[in-house]
């Protein structure tokens, strides 16, 4: 039978150690009893096994300057509300360079696509540059008849990955045979000046990750293009759309760039980042081109890409763009930058102002009259804008109208007219400087 022994203190009979058990022996503490060290140094075995709770202020190697907590494979939980103050360098935590953006802003503008200025859907587009979702450009050549929108979720991957809107394009007549110069690109620019910590052209240039959301008709391989306007250089990555109509979320590594003579610290194009989703011979024949590029031959640019015109029954859906420095993973991929419908649309009007609000302008004397008036932005724009005013009088008739002394933060609005008394409105203001 087990005796128990209850003392107050243990002494050494000699010297300073004191030794409980022998080697083999187990010694327990029970739950419930508390261990307290009072200046003094307690030295544990090499490995302890026990789900008895241990409260310590500080453990130390017992020799060397390593200490190992655990072993590979273990799991160590810091409960909610608990802080690691690290007071020297950690590591191993899965903390790096890499899990901070160098970037306050996203790369990409309107990556919810929540901003749509010009309008919110446009029919019947068969050529040319278009516009929904501020700063994307869907550009569209001999690839059948298209319905743009900013589309509203409300369900689905992308809608609870917290998207709201989207951006559709829906084939309403279709190519089902391109000819060599069809294409549809879907992109977006960016200013070389928020590019320059990419470091293109040295031999410390930066890989980047794409990532997006997407939701096709059509399934298949597609094509990621970017094209870098300062020295001609690009690079294509495929991707492919698994299941039909279904919203998918596709992260694209873009390699780094340590060559050419990189991107222009000015207020131009930088990156044009593009999704293909229609391409003809002349930019689809050769063999895609994977690795950064100056000059290169058109038909290496969209090799494999399917045709998203074959039927009028194909969709096409976009949201959740971010392009992030580094090279991630679905697993590693930084969690989406949202912001602020504010602050969203502010970035957006630096490239695109539309302004309906009526400035109206009052004639007191008949004759020929010229009226003028200022028009400050609420930022900065890239560059002096192009203007696009429209005007009416509530009477006499307009001979001349426009925009004068146009800079990046204010312009003069005149108008030439032959009055007879009265008012003359400028109903609607649309100032451009996109890429």
């Amino acid at each position: 039978m087990a005796s128990v022994l209850k003392v107050d203190k243990l002494d050494p009979q000699s010297g300073t150690a004191l030794e409980i058990g022998t080697s083999g022996d187990t010694v327990t503490v029970p739950s419930g009893v508390g261990l307290t060290l009072t200046d003094s140094t307690l030295l544990l075995p090499t490995t302890i096994t026990s789900t008895t709770e241990v409260k310590t202020n500080k453990v130390s190697p017992a020799t060397g300057t390593d200490f190992a907590l655990g072993d590979s494979g273990d799991t160590f939980t810091v409960p909610s509300g608990a802080t690691i103050v690290n007071s020297g360098t950690a590591t191993g935590f899965g903390i790096t360079a890499a899990s901070f953006r160098p970037n306050v802003n996203p790369l990409i503008i309107n990556g919810d696509m929540a901003i749509a200025q010009r309008t919110t859907s446009t029919a019947s587009v068969t050529s040319g540059a278009n516009w929904v979702t501020d700063r994307y450009s869907f550009n569209i050549g001999t690839a059948g008849t298209w319905t743009l929108t900013q589309e509203a979720l409300t369900a689905d991957e992308a809608f609870e990955d917290g998207f709201a809107t989207a951006f559709k394009a829906d084939n309403t007549t279709a190519n089902g045979s391109l000819s060599a110069g069809s294409y549809i690109q879907f992109h977006q620019k960016i200013e070389a000046q928020n590019l320059q910590l990419l470091k293109s052209g040295e031999s410390t240039a930066e890989k980047v990750t794409l990532a997006f959301w997407v939701k096709a008709t059509k399934t298949g391989t597609n094509i990621i293009e970017i094209w870098v306007s300062d020295n001609s250089r690009a690079v294509s990555v495929a991707y492919t759309v698994d299941s039909t109509d279904t919203w998918e979320k596709k992260i694209i590594d873009i390699p780094a760039d340590t060559a050419g003579t990189g991107i222009d610290n000015d207020n131009n194009a930088g990156w044009t980042v593009i999704w293909w989703m229609a391409a003809g011979t002349d930019t689809s024949s050769g063999t895609l081109r994977t690795a950064w590029a100056s000059n290169a031959v058109s038909a290496d640019r969209a090799v494999g890409q399917v045709n998203n015109a074959d039927s009028d029954s194909n969709n096409f859906h976009i949201t959740g763009v971010q392009l992030e420095v580094g090279e991630y993973t679905s697993s590693t991929i930084p969690p989406f930058q949202h912001e602020s419908y504010g602050d969203n649309l502010q970035r957006c009007l630096r490239y695109y102002l539309q302004n309906d609000l009526q400035v109206s302008l009052t004639v007191y004397q008949d004759g020929s009259v010229y009226l003028h008036g200022n028009v400050y932005f609420p930022t900065a724009m890239r560059a002096a804008p192009s203007a696009t005013l429209t005007f009416s009088a509530g009477a006499g008739t307009i001979v001349s109208s426009g925009a004068g002394n146009t800079g990046t933060l204010s312009s003069q609005i005149s108008v030439n007219m032959n009055a007879a008394g009265g008012r003359v409105t400028c109903a609607t203001q649309k100032w451009d400087a996109e890429l």
